[in-house]
C-alpha cells in the first residue's frame, strides 16, 4: 500500500450528487433545481402543516360540532379488582397513597385518581386518592377499610 492507491473504504463516502446553487460552470447552478418563480423557489420557504396549495384545507374543510370543555379534569381510574390483586401479589399492605400507585406504575405523579368499584376487596385498605366513586367508597368501609379523599 502506498500514497497512490489509498481510497475510502467501502459505504463509508456517502454522497455523490452535486452540489447545488455554486455557480453556472457546476451544471446546477441559476436556478439550482428549485425551477422558476413560485413559493417554492424563494429563500425561507415553508409552507404551513396541512396547506393544500390555496385549496380549503381538510381541517377546515370537515364540520365541527360538539363540545369540548376546556375546563374538564381527567382521572385515571383504578379498580378494586386491581387493588386486591397488588394486594395478594404482596405489592400492597395497608394503605395505599399516591406514592404507591406511582411506585406500582397504576398512575403518574401529577395524575389525578379515582378508585372504581368493578371486582370485590376482601383486604383492609386505607386509602387516600382524589375521588371514589359510591360504590368503591362503600366496598372500601365494608371491609373494614378507610377512604380518605385529597
Amino acid at each position: 500500500m502506498n500514497l497512490s492507491n489509498l481510497k475510502p473504504s467501502e459505504g463509508s463516502v456517502q454522497s455523490n450528487n452535486k452540489r447545488v446553487g455554486r455557480g453556472q460552470g457546476s451544471g446546477k447552478g441559476g436556478t439550482a433545481t428549485r425551477g422558476h418563480k413560485g413559493a417554492k423557489s424563494r429563500s425561507g420557504y415553508s409552507k404551513k402543516i396541512g396547506f393544500e396549495g390555496g385549496q380549503m384545507p381538510l381541517q377546515r374543510r370537515v364540520p365541527k360540532f360538539g363540545f369540548k370543555n376546556i375546563n374538564r379534569k381527567e382521572y385515571v381510574g383504578v379498580n378494586l379488582d386491581t387493588l386486591q390483586a397488588m394486594v395478594d401479589e404482596g405489592k400492597i399492605t395497608d394503605t395505599v397513597t399516591m406514592d404507591v400507585l406511582v411506585a406500582n406504575r397504576l398512575a403518574r405523579k401529577n395524575d389525578l385518581v379515582k378508585i372504581l368499584g368493578r371486582g370485590e376487596l376482601k383486604s383492609k385498605l386505607n386509602i387516600t386518592v382524589h375521588k371514589f366513586t359510591a360504590t368503591a367508597k362503600a366496598a372500601i368501609e365494608a371491609a373494614g377499610g378507610e377512604a380518605v379523599t385529597l
